[in-house]
């Protein structure tokens, strides 16, 4: 009996510690955030929507959904929304996305599909506009877009859907309210026949993005207008019409200026779409009209303009004097660039990593800290503004991507990333160039669903990606 009672004592003491080993090896399953009741996808949806749309599942819009004012949208991972007739979503409470990086959000027209190699306004048509777009009302406290494919947007407004926007408008968003919150982070933005992004002021983040193929005959990447302020940082725009990243103070909701900090961006065959008038325009980053910005940290390659600082007031170009003076007010108190880095194949473009002055005047310095050092290329008597001869400068300070090939010669039509990877090797000379004493502007809530999931500081590499693994994960 005694053995018997020790064998079931033994046996007992096996069992407690198979069981405790278990519990201690466990996946605990955490529940996807839910906002009130899941969104049928039994059939095509259009008119009022509110609720959550559940993980992995696919729907379809056929009509303008709107999200009312005192109402919220949540988009789990994994899903898919098929957009048709030109559909465009309407927000006028709150919508947030939250896919994952193993398993985004797609926002698409299923009528068009994405094309590698060459690619061209007349016949590329992810610059035709499928689907149409998100519009944000100024009652839109906040809109939160993390992981998602925003694919084929900027299908031509039929008719205003509030006060603000006009008939024909064709944005992947647009957002416009001075007193809002606004997040696009680890997405991507693939084809629009204008601007990506349109802002008419709020708090901003906007990182860690990757943008092809946007605008068409013209528009700009992130185009932010008066009362904006926030940060465009570690994102890759590949291929833009015009500007890759803007700030301009015109079109202001309110009295808060347009200030934008624009650093560790990467640039890459940006500005030759743009049929408006040629040196209006950059390639790559523009600060105009009364608007402050930083620019720090940028890679910019085979862009048709470096970073241009707008002088002057020429109307028949329509672009207007930046803002260069100090001021005690906001988080930017002088417009400051430096630390940026240029790559050219022909001479025309290294003939404009120094704005000139074609179209109007610049103000656009040069700076010692540039790579190329241009303040010493150009020598102490260079007057800003003035044409220069660049030929040596072609091909030039190869930034070394990962697999990329340099020279390119086919850059006006590589509007696409495909399976290029725009990383730095280890010997880039981009590589511990970049300047962090600078910092990043804090104005948005930090919040895994509801804000950003992280403010990337300024990185020590010049360009969106980093060598420790920071900075735009795409």
């Amino acid at each position: 009996m005694k053995n018997l009672r020790n064998a079931l004592v033994c046996l007992s003491a096996l069992v407690l510690a198979a069981c405790s080993k278990s519990k201690d090896n466990a996946v605990i399953s955490v529940p996807l955030l839910q906002v009130g009741q899941a969104v049928s996808n039994t059939a095509p949806l259009s008119g009022s929507i509110k609720g959550t749309m559940l993980a992995g599942k696919t729907y379809t819009i056929s009509g303008d959904v709107t999200i009312n004012a005192t109402d919220t949208l949540l988009i789990q991972k994994g899903v898919t929304v098929k957009v048709t007739n030109s559909a465009t979503f309407i927000v006028k409470g709150t919508l947030v996305s939250l896919g994952t990086k193993d398993a985004p959000v797609t926002i698409t027209d299923p009528r068009r599909t994405k094309t590698t190699g060459n690619s061209t306004a007349a016949t590329d048509s992810a610059y035709a506009g499928g689907w149409g777009g998100i519009y944000a009302d100024v009652t839109c406290k906040l809109l939160v877009i993390k992981w998602t494919h925003l694919d084929f947007a900027g299908a031509g407004l039929k008719s205003p859907p509030f006060t603000g926007p006009s008939t024909g408008d064709q944005y992947a968003i647009y957002w416009q309210n001075p007193d809002g919150n606004f997040i696009l982070e680890d997405s991507w933005i693939y084809g629009t026949p204008d601007d990506a992004v349109r802002f008419y002021g709020g708090h901003i983040n906007m990182m860690r993005n990757t943008l092809e193929k946007c605008g068409g005959l013209g528009g700009d990447g992130f185009n932010a207008k008066g009362g904006t302020q926030g940060n465009m940082a570690y994102n890759l725009i590949i291929g833009g019409a015009t500007n890759g990243t803007k700030s301009a103070n015109d079109g202001a909701k309110g009295s808060i200026q347009c200030q934008i900090a624009m650093y560790n961006n990467t640039y890459v065959n940006g500005g030759f779409r743009n049929h408006g008038v040629y040196g209006a325009r950059s390639g790559s980053v523009e600060v105009e009209n009364n608007s402050r910005a930083l620019a720090y940290n940028n890679l910019i390659v085979d862009c048709n303009f470096g970073v241009r600082i707008a002088g002057g007031n020429n109307v028949t170009a329509k672009v207007y004097l930046a803002d260069t003076l100090s001021h005690a007010d906001g988080p930017i108190t002088k417009t400051a660039y430096g630390y940026n880095f240029y790559y050219a194949d022909n001479v025309a473009i290294a003939n404009q990593f120094l704005p000139t002055n074609i179209a109007q005047a610049v103000v656009t310095h040069p700076q010692a800290t540039d790579i190329p050092n241009m303040k010493a290329f150009l020598g102490a008597a260079y007057t800003f503004g003035f044409k220069y001869d660049g030929t040596t400068l072609v091909g030039q300070n190869n930034p070394m991507f990962v697999s990329y090939p340099l020279p390119n010669l086919n850059f006006v039509n590589q509007a696409s990333v495909d399976a290029f990877n725009f990383r730095l090797q280890a010997g880039s000379p981009a590589v511990g160039k970049g300047y962090t004493g600078f910092s990043a502007i804090a104005n948005v809530p930090v919040d895994p669903n509801f804000g950003s999931s992280g403010i990337t500081p300024p990185g020590k590499d010049i360009g969106c990606y980093q060598t420790d693994g920071t900075g735009n994960q795409h």
